[in-house]
Order: structure tokens, then sequence, then C-alpha cells
């Protein structure tokens, strides 16, 4: 398109923004006339001149341009269409119709436990222009989004989203059991108190020992049962719990007071809501805050109603719409009235400031000239980071459980369970965007996860490749693999699509039009030898012990005929183990043939028993494509070679390159990397860098890819040892079966 049809269009779309719908019509009508009726810029200004048509009050023009529209052979385009033709096409309303519609008001009808409905869904005429964005596919297969060109850190509010409306009166759908959700938070309270139980005997022995070695009197006191004390001074976090967690997130994180004076600004709907739903149950209003914080995130924390406390970030508040605001928040509500905060709130305390010596060490580490001192940093830092994993992993169960009562809550509460669907995604979108910008995953994402509506593991790829492949798409895989929640045993969050599919199901029970249309249909069926060839090192453990079963059996019998005399086989019952550790070993090896398939990557004694390599190798354009296969899985192990640049924390922090991500021009993908012994090279040292990566494209609840090699444009290589570390693991095990199988 010529230079100048370019800049106006961009006027007109302004102008339409803007109100100047006179302007808009001036400016846009010469582009809409171009013959040329499959152009990208002629389908932008009808668009654009349908809804300056409708806002201006000539209908007319507006109803004859949204039938032309609605046969443009682009489904996006066309769908608008639709909803547009409908709504121009609407009787008029009365005045006293018109009047209710304007004030929000809807008559309340008997609807349970005191449910009422809110204001009723967007008109798509009269939303945001930038709102109206739809991806076109031309003929040579280019995407095209349906506005000026966009700034991809704007990609939020440049989506096209379809604004599927609320209900107006509505029914729960049945009563919610909550005793699993308290059996977990109490099991999450004993898993949490057992873990931090070992590592405090652990650190009380090894202070002992060291005492002791160094010929000093060891501390008695050491040498008691830490439970008790552990017992009371955990009892003592929950309660002061609100207060501990205000001082760590006003001093660390920056949080201040959100008035709702403010957060009406953003959402009047949500202040409604807070008050609504606080004097039903007769509670004090939870106290809100603010994180100065780009990414789109949100916490609750407390153990009462009255000191709960609600924060949320800067960026959730500018890049949510008012009724995507309010769903998260009736989420929140749904934590503190389930009373899973309580044990969520003592988990981030605990966590917190692990996660800061984490973090401060790396700093100072990284602040010392010397790289010969590097390394006690490094360990200390090494050690923190995985420390506050294994106290994080005590509730990723809980995590995961929690968020499904607390989107059903938040959908009954508001009537809005699109509005929820859109706001998952544009966190997604948010994230991802903020991961972009700042070239890095940042400390504080990671370290409140595992309290936000969304992870940011799952929107690395989510939230980066929207506007590539259409949502339902992606989210395919979340709702049809038969084993997809296998893959989120150790993720925080549940998959995206599959809470997703239950709000849709709780949709299409209130009869409303549906935000994204995942297919409600039976889970594909994938043939099962993949997925066991997926867990081998797993199933290796039962095979383990039918094999200790056996052999125990087999010199039973040669005891009893006086064949061998192998009475320590029963006497000394250890040699289980080591049939366990052999089977593991087994297991790992099965799943190395075919984890890495590549012959040419092997030893050469290896290349007989291997499955035939695959020689296909997709390049960056194709990730949409291999992220769209709901039928995918790890195993699969699909080559690829994509051109990007290498995104992650810099320094000390990312010792264990837990923080690695490829920008490609399609979307964000995260790399796994083991380094060798004597690798000079660090992949951190090319972060900033366009390089390439060629490994193997794995699709699991975070899709990834495992990577072989990385090289710069000037030609540096650094090989990823995934191979050789999994050879060394699996012969590591063998033997140590094999030792303590023979020792007995």
């Amino acid at each position: 398109m010529p230079s100048h049809a370019e800049s106006s269009l961009e006027a007109g779309l302004g102008a339409l923004k803007q109100g100047d719908y006179k302007n808009a019509i001036a400016q846009l009508e010469p582009i809409a006339s171009n013959t040329d009726q499959r152009k990208v810029a002629v389908l932008q200004a009808k668009v654009g001149l349908v809804m300056a048509y409708a806002r201006s009050g000539d209908n007319s023009k507006a109803i004859a341009l949204c039938q032309t529209l609605t046969e443009i052979n682009n489904p996006q385009v066309k769908q608008w269409a639709d909803r547009a033709l409908k709504e121009l096409t609407k009787p008029k309303k009365s005045d006293k119709e018109s009047k209710k519609s304007e004030t929000g008001f809807v008559p309340i009808k008997n609807s349970g436990d005191n449910y009422r409905p809110e204001p009723p869904p967007i008109n798509p005429l009269n939303s945001s222009v930038t709102q109206v964005v739809v991806k076109i596919n031309n003929p040579s297969n280019e995407s095209h989004n349906f506005l000026p060109p966009a700034n991809r850190l704007a990609k939020n509010t440049q989506m096209y989203w379809r604004h599927a409306g609320r209900a107006k009166v509505w029914q729960p759908r049945h009563k919610l059991n909550l005793l699993p959700l308290r059996l977990l938070t109490a099991g999450t309270f004993v898993a949490l108190f057992s873990v931090m139980r070992a590592i405090l005997k652990l650190l009380m022995n090894w202070s002992n020992n060291i005492l002791y070695n160094i010929r000093l009197q060891p501390l008695q006191l050491f040498y008691r049962d830490p439970t008790q004390f552990l017992l009371i001074v955990l009892g003592i976090l929950i309660l002061a719990s609100p207060w501990l967690l205000d001082w760590l997130l006003t001093n660390f994180y920056g949080r201040r007071e959100l008035p709702k004076e403010t957060l009406n600004i953003h959402s009047r709907e949500a202040v409604r809501l807070l008050q609504r739903y606080c004097q039903q149950r007769r509670w004090r209003s939870p106290k809100l805050s603010i994180l100065p914080i780009a990414a789109p995130i949100a916490l609750s924390y407390g153990h009462l109603p009255r000191t709960a406390r609600i924060v949320v970030s800067q960026g959730l508040l500018e890049q949510l719409a008012d009724d995507e605001i309010a769903t998260i928040y009736a989420s929140e509500l749904a934590h503190i009235a389930h009373g899973d905060c309580v044990i969520m709130s003592l988990v981030l305390l605990v966590t917190l400031p692990i996660y800061r010596v984490y973090q401060q060490v790396s700093q100072w580490t990284d602040n010392i000239p010397n790289k010969i001192l590097h390394l006690p940093g490094v360990v200390i830092s090494s050690v923190a980071y995985g420390v506050w994993c294994l106290l994080t992993g005590t509730a990723l169960w809980l995590s995961k459980l929690r968020l499904y009562y607390s989107d059903r809550l938040a959908a009954e509460i508001t009537g809005n369970p699109n509005a929820l669907v859109r706001a998952f995604l544009k966190i997604s979108i948010g994230i991802a965007t903020d991961i972009e910008k700042q070239e890095h995953t940042s400390w504080q994402i990671e370290s409140l996860n595992i309290l936000a509506p969304v992870s940011y593991q799952q929107s690395v790829c989510l939230g980066s490749i929207a506007g590539q492949i259409p949502f339902e798409s992606f989210l395919m895989w979340d709702s049809l693999n038969p084993y997809r929640r296998w893959f989120t045993i150790n993720n925080s969050h549940p998959l995206i699509g599959d809470r997703i599919q239950r709000l849709c199901e709780i949709a299409r029970h209130w009869h409303l039009d549906l935000e994204l249309y995942l297919t409600n249909q039976q889970p594909l069926k994938i043939k099962r030898h993949s997925f066991i060839l997926q867990i081998a090192p797993f199933l290796g453990i039962p095979f383990g012990l039918m094999f200790a079963g056996l052999l125990c059996l087999i010199w039973q019998i040669a005891f009893a005929f006086k064949l061998l005399n192998l009475k320590w086989i029963y006497d000394d019952w250890s040699f289980v183990t080591g049939c366990v550790f052999i089977g593991i070993s087994i297991g790992i090896v099965m799943r190395i043939l075919y984890f890495f398939p590549d012959a040419d990557m092997k030893p050469s004694i290896l290349q007989s028993f291997l499955p035939d390599a695959s020689t296909t190798v997709h390049a960056g354009d194709r990730l949409p494509n291999l992220l769209a296969n709901p039928s995918a899985l790890p195993i699969d192990s699909i080559r690829v070679r994509l051109v990007g640049k290498l995104l992650g924390r810099r320094g000390t922090s990312n010792s264990l390159e837990q923080d690695l991500i490829l920008q490609t021009n399609t979307g964000l993908v995260k790399l796994h990397h083991i380094s060798g012994l004597l690798q000079l090279v660090n992949p951190q040292d090319w972060i900033g860098r366009q390089i390439t990566v060629t490994g193997w494209f794995r699709r699991g609840a975070t899709p990834w890819i495992d990577i072989q090699t990385l090289q710069t444009q000037n030609g540096q290589t650094i090989n990823s040892f995934h191979l050789l570390w999994s050879m060394v693991l699996a012969v590591a095990t063998l033997a140590w079966g094999g030792y303590i199988l023979l020792k007995g």
C-alpha cells in the first residue's frame, strides 16, 4: 500500500478512535473504494467505516457496507460483520429500555445465593477501535493485523475479541463440594511442615558436625527434635502473615494502597462487586493494594476475611477491560471465601525471603570483579533457588485445584465467564510482552507466580503466539490430549485450555455465546506406547519391584531344593532397592532412544539399536503449526532449527540456566540447556544476541526445546549435552543398583 494511503488509513482510524466521525469517514472512504477488495488496508478501512457510519447515525450506509463484509472470504472479518449487522438491524429500544441500558440497571430476579446481574455485554460497534483487529491470511500466507502496523508490545489492545455476552439472570449449576479442597489444604500444610523439618534437621546436623570437626563443643540444642518448635513458628507466621507480607511486598515490590476511587477509574464493576459480595457475607472489605509492575498479576493473602488483602499490578489495571478486572477480583474473593489463601499465604511468606536471598546473593556476586571469588556466591544462590523451588513445590497440587474452584465461583459471582476467559488470555499476552520487553523473566513474576491467576510458564508461548494462530488451535492440546494432566504434575497452575473449557461449559449452561469455541468432544486417541515410552523411567519402579519379587521366588525355590544357599536374599531386603534402581536405569535408556532419535549424535555402538533418524527440520515459521498439534507428546522429538534472539537473566542468577528463552518472529519458546564440565563459553554470554538454535521441540504443558547446538552469526557454537548426561545418569543408576543387589 502506498505511503499516503497508509497515512490516510492511520489518520482515519485515529479520528474514529477520537470520535471525529466526519473526518474518519473522509479519510477512509477513498481507501474503501479501492477495486482490489482483497487488500488488507481495504478491509481495515471498511470496518472502520461501518463503525464511523453507525456512530454518526447513518445506519443505512453502515448496514449496506456491513452486508458486503459478511460476504468476505475471511472467517474473522465475516464473524465481526455478522455481529455488527445483528446490532445494526436490532429494533430500537423504548426510552425506558434505553435509559436502563445506559445506567446498566437490570431488574433483579431471584437467582439463588443473591447472584445479581451486571451490565450488559459490549456492543461491537461501540467498542474501542483498537480492539477491532482481525487476522487476515492473504494468498501468499503472509499474516497481517487488521489495523495500522501494530507494535508487538501493544498486542493486547490490538487483538480481535468477540466480546461474547454475559448472563442477565443465572443460577449456579450445583453446589460446590469443598471437601477435596479442604483436605488438600491440610495436606499442603503437612507437606510444607515435613520439608521444612527435614531441611532444619539437616542444617542442625551439619552445624554440629562442623563444630565437632573444628574441635568445638556441638550445640546440644541442635540434637533435639525441632517438631514442636517448628509448629509454633508456623502457627505464629500464619497469624502474622497479612502484616508480614504487607511489609515484604512494600519494601521489596513497591506495594502501595489502592484507593477505591482509583480502582473505580479502571473498573466500576469491580468496586460494585466488592461492595455487594462483602455486604452479603457481612465481611469487612478486603484491603486493596497495587504493585508498580507492568506485567498483569493478582494475588490475595490473609487468614480471615477481615484480614484479607487483594493485590493487583498496574499492568493488570491498564491491560484488562472493566468487566475483566471485575472477574479477577471475583477470583481473589473466591480464594478468601474458600479459605485456601490461609496456607497459600504461609507458603508465600516462607518462600519470599528465600527467593530474596537467591536474588541478593546473585547481585552481590555479579559485583565482585574477581571471577575466582564468584564460586561461593554461585553455590549459595543456586542452593537458595533450589530450596525455594522445593518449598514452593509443596503447594503445587493445592495451587492447581484451588484455581478450578475460584474460576467457578468467579463466573457465578459475576455471571460473566466470557470476561474471565478474556482476562486469562490478556494476562498471558501481558506477561509474554513483559518478558519480551525486559528480555528476561522478571524476578517479581517468578517469585509471586504460585499465587498468580495465570502462570508465567504457560504464558511464554500462549501470550507471544497470539495473532499467529487462533487461540482455539493452540488450546486444543490443553483440552483434547488424553495425557495432558500428566504433564502438569510439576506445574503450579492447571492448563489454561482446561480452565477455559470449563468456563465454556458454564456459558453453554447459561445459553451464552462463547468467547472461544473450544470443541466439546472426547479426548483424542493417541497410541499408548508413546506415552509408555514417555514415562518409562517411572515405570521402572514397579518393574523393578516385580523383578525383585521374581528373584526372591527363584532364590527361595532354589534354597528349598538345596540348589543355592542364598539366605541373605530374604534376610536383607535391601536387594529390592537395587532392583528398583536397575528398573529405573532401563527405563531411562529406553526413553533416551526415542528422545534423541538422531543416530549421528550418538556413539556408534548405539546406532544399530536406534529408531530411524528423522531428517525433517522445522524452521521458525512452522512453530505455530507445531504448537497447534493436539496429539503431540514430548517423546515425539521433532527436530527444529530456529533463528531468533536469546533472552534470559544474566549473571549468577541464571547459573542453573533456568531462564533461557528464544524470541522468534512468531513467538517465544522456552529453551533447555545442559552444559558440559569444561565448557568455556556459556549461553548467558550470548543473551541479547541473534542466534540459531538446533534441537528437539517438545509439546507439553509448557512447550520447550531441548537444545542440541546454539550458533551465533559469526559461527561460534555451543553444544548441549542432554544425551551425554542422560547416559551418565542411566549408567550411574544401573551401577548403584547392581552394587546394592550384589552386596546384599
